[in-house]
């Protein structure tokens, strides 16, 4: 994701949902000049983020992003939207801080459009993860969870469509380990 928006060389960069700041770190790494501002509902990830180095942190929702309209160049979300109440009005949101113009990068996982592949995937996601996630950490909940968002949560096409109606044009999909993940890439219009 990095480097793809190295290409781009945008000069305001908010990260939403940073965490600890691993996404933020590697853009800082491929755009050194840019501002890059992490956002976060959870303060003590944050902490986390500033120990690697990261200052312009800001508690906030990605719901309800506390920055004036057309306020960045690029705006990145790493594994964050898929948790989000409403997809729809996040990437509202992300449009309405985004310039004319600014780019919108989202990875988040999907599912594999290749039936071979997904189907081992959604055994490997439904029984085989919460059960070893379970063993090793206690909390097979949390693993099972993660599986069920994964298949409500839109991919590929549909997820390109629901940018779109979001103040997006241009979207497309690349898809990664044949397609667990997926980077979106899209322009806000104007």
């Amino acid at each position: 994701m990095a480097r793809l928006l190295a290409r781009e060389q945008p000069g305001r960069i908010l990260d939403v949902a940073t965490g600890s700041g691993d996404l933020a770190a590697a853009v800082r790494k491929t755009c050194p000049d840019a501002l890059i501002v992490g956002a976060d509902f959870c303060a003590p990830m944050l902490n986390r983020a500033r120990k690697r180095g990261l200052r312009d942190l800001i508690v906030a929702d990605g719901m309800n992003l506390p920055f004036a309209d057309d306020s960045f160049d690029a705006l990145t979300i790493g594994y964050g939207l898929r948790n989000m109440e409403n997809w729809s009005g996040a990437i509202a949101q992300f449009s309405r801080v985004l310039r004319p113009g600014g780019k919108l990068v989202v990875l988040d996982f999907s599912l594999p459009a290749s039936k071979w592949l997904r189907r081992p995937y959604r055994v490997y996601l439904h029984r085989v993860l919460p059960w070893i996630a379970g063993f090793l950490t206690g909390n097979r909940a949390a693993y099972a969870y993660l599986g069920e968002s994964i298949e409500r949560f839109p991919s590929g096409r549909k997820m390109i469509d629901l940018i779109e109606k979001n103040g997006f044009t241009g979207a497309r999909c690349l898809p990664l380990m044949g397609g667990i993940s997926s980077i979106y890439f899209a322009e806000k219009k104007g």
